[in-house]
C-alpha cells in the first residue's frame, strides 16, 4: 500500500496546509486529502509542485507499506 507522509513533511518544515495550497494552487480540501491519504491518485504535476515548495523528494512524501495478510 502507498503510504502519504505529507503531513510529517509539513510539520518538519513548519509550514502550514493554508500556506502550501496557496503556493501551489490547490484548494485547501484537495490538499487536505492528500496529506489525509483520502485520495486514489496523486497528479505528477501536484507531486512536482509539492517537491519544489517542500525542497523534498517524492519518496519523503510517499512510502510503501506491504499489505498484511
Amino acid at each position: 500500500m502507498i503510504v502519504l507522509r505529507l503531513d510529517r513533511v509539513l510539520a518538519d518544515r513548519k509550514i502550514r496546509s493554508k500556506d502550501l495550497a496557496e503556493r501551489i494552487g490547490l484548494s485547501e480540501t484537495n490538499l487536505s486529502r492528500i496529506k489525509t491519504g483520502r485520495v486514489v491518485a496523486v497528479r505528477f504535476s501536484t507531486l512536482d509542485a509539492l517537491c519544489r515548495e517542500l525542497n523534498c523528494k517524492p519518496g519523503d512524501i510517499l512510502d510503501y507499506e506491504p499489505d498484511e495478510e
